[in-house]
């Protein structure tokens, strides 16, 4: 089992958003996230959420594991998921996974749990 951590100040995600805009969120979101991620908390908690995926699976984002090879997903009960793309399945194995988001005070934070 295999723990990674992150925690994002919401206003410097909102500072590269409106200095940025689209070319900010296409960087590290696919278009399905964006939909998905209407406020600024949210967007923040989504790229807390991928650099802590990478700290689980020891890899940091890079040439190993960018920003688009983890898929964020929402389920029916509107719980936040992840799935690696071909390319990292095939460099990591997952065998379970649990991600948790939150948002408050000006900061976003995620955490995964990766067996």
């Amino acid at each position: 089992m295999k723990i990674g951590t992150d925690i994002t100040v919401v206003s410097r995600i909102e500072q590269s958003l409106n200095k940025f805009g689209d070319k900010f969120l296409n960087k590290f979101l696919n278009e399905e996230e964006q939909q998905l991620s209407l406020k600024v908390e949210s967007i923040a908690g989504y790229w807390a959420a991928k650099e802590a995926i990478a700290k689980a699976l020891g890899c940091g984002i890079g040439k190993e594991l960018a920003f688009h090879d983890i898929i964020l997903y929402k389920d029916e009960k509107k719980a936040p998921h992840f799935k690696l793309s071909q390319k990292a399945q095939n460099i990591h194995n997952i065998q379970s996974s649990s991600l948790s988001i939150a948002h408050d005070g000006g900061f976003a934070m995620a955490v995964v749990i990766v067996t």
